[in-house]
């Protein structure tokens, strides 16, 4: 507790936060639900990425025993969907430019064999999977996240949920995860083992500035042995105690990532049955669990009259109202129909005070829907600098809404580009540098739940009228750039 508050001690406060407001735009949307049995309890991702080069956010949206769809942004808060191979049994998608030719495209994760999407411009999309050498394997995939570890193809690790084929399952039989590794013109699949069904991978630096995979895993199927792991990326092993890794057990549901105590370090919130438990990263490169009072827990509803526990899934940090401090939003929802769990259980949206606490606002703002909710993410669809947000739910409607808080701050969206095969630069780092705030954002492909965002980084700048952008390439070299506020920039690597 005493570190906690001393790392919160270099936050800088500034002006008092705008309170969130959101308009509900969701019949914008084409008619679209994430549906199905068992299968599709978990899952329901949604990618969101430009898929024509217009710099608007579109959307790939799951939909489990329903095919999945793909929705284009026309501008002003108006959507088109686009034709799309036909893809059932979908459970998420991750963006990412594997062949770096400037087009997204998309991995989908499958209850059955995953499919490579390659995108051929104006939200086209080809199956390419056979022609890019990807292994086709039946299992349940409900995890992804990717890295370069040289300059040419993705590094990409896939999560796996229960082997339904394992007579003895579902519980204690989950499948082993996989490392998919390029090798010439194909790519070779590496058994990930023990998996823990794992629900969520994220590759991103650690506390101690390494480079590693964190896997979130649902004990409700590994029931016990299990743990969330944290694997290696150099040395190609599991982390142990004598790393200093401590093993916690939770109902692993969804991973984010985000400094928010300005020493440059990420913390890490876990969704789950539960308690939505918050990793404080520590000089030393290991975690603490944040202090209750913070109020990011988030154990129970906090509107609608029930009070057992809370089911959390895709979390996701973002700052909502420009302020320069990261706010977090989580979606809710039970898994079905889980009689020890919150069958009303609304989403959250926490917003970071001055001092480094977060308080509820999901009512008051307009998002604190009870759909069972499972992917989410926040994106600025309409280009006005403020970040708006879509849900996905379970046997429901996607939802939609735009930002409309008053009085935000300045902002900034920044964009990487470098040359050879990580296009995107991911696995860089910008630090955001003001009178007011530092701020350092990671660029990363993973997390979240069965879903995430390859978009340029948004950050809030407060009354800030320009900030100093310092971004760390993969590679290690560095640049730096003046930028003025409320602008979007793409830094090209010197």
């Amino acid at each position: 507790m005493r570190r906690f508050c001393a790392l919160l001690a270099c936050l800088v406060g500034s002006n008092t936060a705008a309170d969130p407001m959101f308009q509900d735009m969701s019949q914008a949307l084409p008619l679209h639900q994430y549906e199905g049995g068992w299968t599709h309890f978990v899952g329901g991702g949604v990618a969101v990425f430009d898929c024509n080069g217009d710099a608007r956010p579109d959307i790939f949206a799951a939909g489990g025993s329903a095919p999945a769809r793909m929705i284009r942004n026309d501008g002003d808060f108006a959507f088109t969907q686009v034709p799309l191979p036909l893809l059932i049994g979908v459970t998420g998608a991750y963006p990412i430019d594997m062949d770096a030719d400037g087009h997204r495209d998309l991995f989908v994760l499958r209850v059955g064999p995953n499919v490579v999407l390659r995108g051929t411009g104006d939200c086209r999309f080809e199956d390419a999977t056979a022609s890019w050498g990807l292994p086709r394997h039946d299992q349940w995939s409900t995890a992804f996240t990717a890295w370069w570890e040289d300059d040419a193809r993705p590094v990409m690790a896939v999560g796996n949920y229960v082997d339904r084929d394992d007579p003895d399952g579902p519980f204690e039989a989950c499948d082993h995860n996989v490392i998919l590794r390029p090798t010439g013109e194909s790519y070779t699949a590496q058994p990930l083992t023990p998996g823990y069904c794992a629900l969520s991978i994220l590759a991103a630096r650690d506390a101690s500035g390494t480079r590693r995979l964190r896997l979130s895993n649902d004990r409700h199927y590994y029931v016990s042995g299990g743990h969330e792991q944290m694997w290696d990326i150099a040395s190609r092993r599991f982390l142990g105690a004598q790393d200093g890794w401590q093993n916690v057990s939770l109902w692993g549901m969804g991973i984010a990532s985000r400094d928010i105590t300005g020493d440059g370090r990420d913390e890490v919130m876990l969704t789950s049955m539960g308690d939505q438990l918050l990793q404080i990263a520590g000089p030393d490169g290991t975690y603490t669990g944040a202090p209750f009072s913070i109020g990011t827990y988030a154990q129970r509803p906090h509107v609608g009259g029930d009070g057992r526990p809370s089911t959390g899934w895709h979390a996701e940090f973002g700052d909502i109202d420009n302020d320069g401090r990261a706010d977090l939003f989580i979606a809710k929802g039970n898994v079905d129909q889980m009689p020890g769990m919150a069958t009303r259980d609304p989403n959250n949206l926490l917003m970071q005070t001055p001092d480094g606490l977060f308080v509820e606002r999901a009512a008051s703002a307009g998002v604190a829907a009870m759909e069972r909710s499972r992917g989410a993410a926040l994106a600025d669809f309409d280009g006005d600098g403020r970040l708006d947000l879509i849900v996905t739910n379970r046997r429901a409607p996607l939802m939609l809404y735009r930002n409309v808080t008053q009085d935000t701050g300045n902002w900034l969206k920044v964009g990487l580009r470098q040359p050879g095969g990580n296009r995107d630069a991911i696995g860089a780092t910008i630090t955001v540098t003001t009178a007011q705030h530092t701020q350092t954002l990671q660029r990363i492909i993973g997390g979240g739940h069965a879903g995430g965002h390859l978009l340029p980084l948004h950050i809030g700048l407060g009354a800030a009228p320009a900030a100093e952008i310092t971004v760390t390439w993969p590679d290690g070299s560095l640049s730096t750039h003046n930028i003025r506020a409320n602008q979007t920039r793409l830094l090209q690597k010197p």
